[in-house]
């Protein structure tokens, strides 16, 4: 029984199953207590985190006994030094991978809680994750004395026939920072192009390109480029509400204060009515121009966003319609008087 605690296979052997059986048990604990723990608190932040570690943890463990196992045994003792570089740089990646999912919900949890940033652009968790990817690197390099400094000068040469290569990607990534940091739009934001049928909401802000997701639930790709030199609409910004504005007309026969008086009340009833209507809001209308066949004005109301105005002008109309109907008041078509000469 000694002689075989003594040999150094069956103690690698052994020290590979405890760490086995240590993973399990840390697993067991971290769902039975910690994770119950975690549900009592108010925040979901750390039931976020637990879900992240139980897969890396069970495994790093195992990780560094078989680390351990394999350097207990005497035959291998000549190439110390390369399993002690293997496993430095199998530590540091298993540590660069649960460090980017841990910041990358930290991050989204703190975008959350400012303002416009009820949903955060890849772009941003992306940038960090390749920082922290650096980080890692030059740490695995400076473990191993790698110089830097003829790495960098390569790197140099290398990145400037790199970025004439991919000069439109680089363009279009500095353009999705800048709209990140600039902030003309915001994912969410319900935006509308001049000057083209483009419209919808902010989907995400990418390393190259932005989605549109339209109303009709399909998504457009614009470069970041293109979109950061288009003349944007913003209608979420500086807030959610908006005007609408529905332009109407009738005769030139019809009496002015009556029409102003029938349409501002239907037009009050829509407003505390209609889903999506600003209640408190009280509409009115403006006289405008002298047509070819009406007077024109405009009625204006106010919805709480954007896609509201479509139900709240369908509605307006409709009622529109039967007010002027029963009130006798005239929307008329185009006339033209044509005078001959005998």
């Amino acid at each position: 029984m000694v002689n075989v605690l003594s040999n150094e296979y069956f103690s690698a052997a052994l020290i590979l199953i405890i760490s086995i059986i240590l993973s399990r048990v840390f697993t067991y604990i971290l769902k039975k207590y910690i994770e119950r723990f975690a549900n009592i608190t108010k925040t979901n932040i750390d039931n976020i985190l637990v879900e992240i570690l139980k897969g890396p943890a069970y495994f790093f463990i195992i990780f560094i006994g078989f680390y351990i196992a394999i350097n207990s045994l005497n035959i291998l003792s000549p190439y110390e030094k390369w399993i002690n570089g293997i496993f430095f740089i199998g530590i540091v990646i298993i540590l660069t991978l649960i460090l980017v999912k841990i910041i990358d919900i930290l991050v989204i949890r703190w975008l959350k809680v400012k303002k416009k940033f009820e949903r955060t652009p890849r772009l941003i968790n992306r940038i960090i994750n390749i920082l922290i990817y650096i980080i890692s690197l030059l740490i695995i390099l400076e473990h191993f004395n790698i110089k830097l400094t003829p790495i960098i000068a390569t790197l140099g040469v290398g990145a400037l026939a790199v970025g004439l290569a991919l000069q439109n990607t680089l363009s279009n990534f500095f353009a999705g920072i800048h709209i990140i940091s600039d902030r003309p739009i915001n994912v969410g934001d319900f935006i509308e192009l001049e000057g083209t049928q483009i419209s919808g909401y902010v989907d995400d802000i990418g390393w190259r390109s932005t989605r549109i997701k339209t109303l009709s639930n399909n998504i457009v790709i614009i470069p970041n480029s293109k979109l950061s030199e288009s003349i944007i609409i913003n209608n979420s910004m500086p807030q959610q509400e908006m005007s609408i504005v529905v332009q109407c007309g009738v005769s030139y026969n019809d009496d002015l204060e009556k029409v102003e008086k029938v349409t501002t009340d239907v037009a009050r009833r829509i407003q505390k009515t209609t889903k999506g209507a600003i209640k408190t809001f009280e509409p009115f209308i403006r006289y405008h121009t002298f047509g070819d066949s009406n007077i024109n004005f405009s009625i204006i109301l106010r919805a709480e966003k954007v896609v509201d105005k479509y139900l709240i002008t369908h509605e307006l109309i409709k009622e529109l319609k039967k007010a002027y109907g029963k009130n006798k008041i005239e929307i008329s078509w185009p006339v033209r008087k044509v005078y001959m000469n005998k």
